[in-house]
């Protein structure tokens, strides 16, 4: 087996513009389960809403880039409200319920035939992001060093994607050291010990939800951007568990640990579908085996079994604390 490719492909996937994607969408998720104890399950809707307030402003109504990223946003915020108001004086279990339905019925809308002019139906939206790309200051080249390598292009949406998470990450990390994260850590300790001191739980959910559901948002924007198409099918509930899956392997309830969550699952997911592919190609796993076709499958098994081992020795991720969050795999 070819370990040069292996490795190349492992690393290239775990710094790659789809893992910052997912790395930005899940800080907002950790701002609403790691700080917040939100149960949101439809974080993949807020990718969904602004995914398309961009390519249906720029496509459909041909509006500025700047004016969909403003219209994805705004679409966020509304989406965010229509969920908490009416559940985030409910239990926890009311939003999980709410949030799971509402990705998949904003999917199946943005899907219908109903909304194909404006969304493009089952086929989407393309070519929507040239004028993100004529924004491209590197000049055109091939850059690289090591295994990595990357034209000009990649690199600007590179650097797009990772600078957006750090910036979310470093609001996050002013925001949860502030006051109000202080009163969104207690929520998610004791709400009755919050209401208490006088404080509105309900504000700052609501504050949470909304805030959170923007950077999902954002990170659907991203996600467009890099690939110049958008569909719906792309947002299905899988988006959500992979989230969580992340935020765990990364430790919730800490600042950094989105971002290191989505390295890892991208490297080591690459990491197996790389390992196994060379397996088949090189003759070590006979194909009556194990297919081609089903490498896929196989990976996510073997990711899934990682995660378990990890769930039973350390259930707090790996920047995790014991004392601040502990999952319950037992």
């Amino acid at each position: 087996m070819d370990w040069e490719v292996i490795l190349s492909d492992a690393l290239r996937a775990g710094i790659g513009p789809v893992a910052a994607v997912y790395a930005l969408a899940a800080v907002g998720l950790n701002l609403h389960f790691g700080y917040t104890g939100l149960l949101n399950f439809g974080q993949v809707g807020f990718m969904l809403v602004g995914a398309y307030g961009v390519a249906a402003s720029v496509s459909t109504f041909g509006l500025s880039l700047w004016a969909g990223v403003a219209v994805g946003i705004a679409c966020s915020v509304l989406l965010a409200l229509l969920l908490g108001l009416p559940t985030l004086r409910l239990r926890a279990e009311y939003l999980a319920i709410a949030t799971i339905a509402a990705g998949e019925i904003l999917r199946m809308f943005y899907r219908s035939e109903w909304s194909e002019p404006v969304t493009g139906g089952v086929f989407g939206l393309q070519q929507f992001a040239g004028e993100f790309y004529e924004l491209n200051p590197v000049a055109p080249d091939r850059y690289g060093f090591w295994l990595l390598n990357y034209s000009s292009r990649d690199l600007w949406v590179l650097s797009v994607s990772w600078g957006l998470v750090a910036l979310a990450t470093l609001l996050v990390w002013l925001l949860v050291r502030s006051p109000w994260g202080r009163v969104l850590r207690a929520i998610r300790e004791d709400e009755d010990a919050v209401r208490s001191l006088g404080k509105s739980v309900y504000s700052y959910k609501l504050q949470s939800l909304v805030l959170g559901g923007v950077l999902g948002s954002l990170a659907g924007m991203l996600f467009a951007l890099q690939n110049q198409s958008v569909n719906p099918d792309s947002y299905d509930p899988v988006v959500t568990f992979f989230l969580y899956t992340l935020l765990v392997l990364g430790g919730a309830g800490r600042v950094f640990g989105p971002v290191l969550g989505a390295v890892l699952f991208w490297a080591i997911l690459t990491f197996f579908d790389s390992v196994l592919r060379q397996a088949i190609q090189g003759g070590v796993i006979p194909s009556t085996v194990l297919d081609a076709s089903e490498i896929g499958a196989v990976r996510m098994a073997l990711v899934g079994l990682g995660l378990m081992v990890l769930l039973l020795f350390r259930p707090q991720g790996v920047l995790g604390s014991r004392k601040e969050m502990q999952l319950d795999a037992r």
